[in-house]
């Protein structure tokens, strides 16, 4: 992926306008390693770390993304159901939000906006696999039953949700795990209110049918 490759140990970010710079966003591997105190008082809320950050702070980049990591790549993860590809989903999400952190407004809260991201990015690569047909509707590979205790979910739910179809899953995991409102999901996926209800409707009545079956 060039320059934006998840791998690398740290993203370099380009100038904001009026020429200030926000900091890298690390890799998640690194953070262990070379974290170093917050050089900020007491604990911080995600908006003064969000300050910090606009004005190059490595320290509140760090701390954002040890922050909201486990987050952001558990709704990845619960959309594409595939380990790999949900971390590179989680830290180019990192990236994407980083780059316009300058224009973020401290008001709002962070995370509903961070996910907004992971997860429209989730389901443009889980379409994107299913068009090349690399797995067939009826599979759950890498089904993610491990992470965060699936997410307060059985296996046989986590494996059901793997079976959905990907604007399905994201509308259950946008409501049901990240706790977003209908009027918020329709927000995040740019979608009309109607339809986000209709997709809860639909993925929630396939569920209980997959779970009732594999539990028959």
């Amino acid at each position: 992926m060039g320059h934006d490759d998840p791998g690398s140990a740290e993203f370099a970010l380009g100038s904001s306008a009026g020429g200030s710079s926000v900091a890298a966003v690390p890799a998640r591997a690194d953070i262990a390693a070379r974290r170093r105190p917050l050089r900020l008082p007491g604990r911080v809320g995600d908006a003064a770390l969000v300050r910090a950050a606009q004005r190059g702070s490595q320290d509140a980049v760090e701390e954002l993304f040890s922050r909201h990591w486990r987050g952001a790549y558990r709704a990845a993860l619960l959309v594409t159901g595939d380990r790999a590809a949900a971390e590179d989903i989680a830290q180019e999400a990192f990236l994407a939000a980083l780059r316009a952190l300058p224009r973020f407004d401290v008001r709002r809260p962070l995370a509903p906006w961070l996910h907004r991201i992971v997860v429209n990015r989730a389901i443009d690569w889980s379409r994107a696999r299913a068009h090349r047909g690399e797995v067939p509707a009826d599979a759950a590979p890498d089904a993610p039953a491990g992470v965060d205790g699936g997410a307060g979910f059985g296996e046989d739910v986590m494996a059901a949700l793997q079976a959905l179809a990907p604007e399905q899953r994201a509308v259950i995991v946008l409501r049901y795990v990240l706790d977003f409102t209908p009027g918020e999901i329709a927000a995040a996926l740019d979608l009309p209110r109607g339809t986000v209800n209709s997709r809860l409707r639909r993925g929630l009545d396939t569920l209980g049918d997959r779970v009732e079956r594999g539990c028959a």
